[in-house]
């Protein structure tokens, strides 16, 4: 066995197969990565994929190429597990997306005209991958929404699929009276796993009007994280420039911090048509 290739900087694809085959060889390889499996991988996969979807967010377009680097190795990492069980190999994961990608895009690919309009190009997807459930043998509506998506993505997933065959609210104001609703069901709730069921019904339904809205719910969501961190850390330069931390502050004196940290936002919020 040479090294030749695994020190080689330009080894590319053939090189990374490598290095993971090194990782996980019996003999040889780091026992961390042999104790691994797919169950205790997956939690990472999905870690990584949040990461590379981070950067781009923030434009850190330096940072993107180490971020989808690591997921690709996540996607080597499962697939050498594969081989080693005789399930499949990476070359099979590569020729299994290619012959989708393939048989999804006959405009692209085949002797269909691509004349078409991006919606009608997302109807054709939707049939093509209808196609693909029924031959699994999926044959609800929902099949095939997976478990393992993020639950606020899963939620918009699954409304999704119910609001193909009719199951869905014709308009915007139905979902909010909804909304209003569940709120005060919440708002009702005596014990524990009552409010817990109202809750996650309320989450639910906020799910729907994001679809309805054409609003990326998580993506929205990051975007509030990412105002709350910003106008917190204001709070805690704040205080630092008087000496003090948030814990020797009142929650009067940082709610006043806060709207200050807000009103400097303000006016590039008020220049939005």
């Amino acid at each position: 066995m040479t090294d030749d290739l695994i020190h080689d900087p330009k080894g590319g694809l053939p090189r990374l197969l490598d290095i993971m085959r090194r990782l996980r060889d019996p003999e040889t390889g780091c026992p961390w990565d042999l104790e691994q499996d797919f169950a205790s991988i997956a939690p990472y996969t999905i870690e990584e994929a949040y990461e590379v979807a981070d950067a781009i967010e923030r434009q850190a377009w330096d940072e993107l190429k180490g971020e989808l680097g690591d997921l690709l190795f996540q996607s080597v990492f499962h697939a050498q597990m594969a081989e080693e069980a005789g399930l499949f190999t990476f070359d099979e994961v590569a020729d299994t997306m290619s012959d989708k990608m393939v048989a999804r895009h006959p405009h692209v690919f085949g002797d269909q005209s691509n004349a078409k309009s991006a919606e009608q190009q997302t109807r054709d997807w939707e049939a093509v991958k209808a196609a693909e459930r029924a031959a699994r043998a999926q044959t609800g509506v929902l099949d095939g929404v997976a478990l393992g998506l993020p639950a606020l993505l899963r939620a918009v997933k699954l409304q999704k699929r119910a609001a193909r065959v009719g199951f869905d609210w014709p308009d915007t104001g139905q979902v909010l009276d909804k909304i209003v609703e569940e709120a005060q069901e919440l708002r009702e709730a005596t014990d524990a796993d009552h409010r817990f069921e109202e809750f996650g019904d309320l989450l639910f339904v906020m799910a729907n009007l994001a679809r309805h809205m054409q609003i990326d719910p998580e993506a929205a969501l990051r975007a509030a994280n990412a105002k709350f961190t910003r106008r917190f850390r204001a709070i805690e330069t704040a205080l630092a420039d008087q000496g003090r931390q948030p814990g020797d502050a009142t929650l009067a004196e940082m709610d006043a911090l806060w709207d200050a940290a807000k009103a400097l936002e303000k006016p590039a919020q008020d220049d939005r048509p």
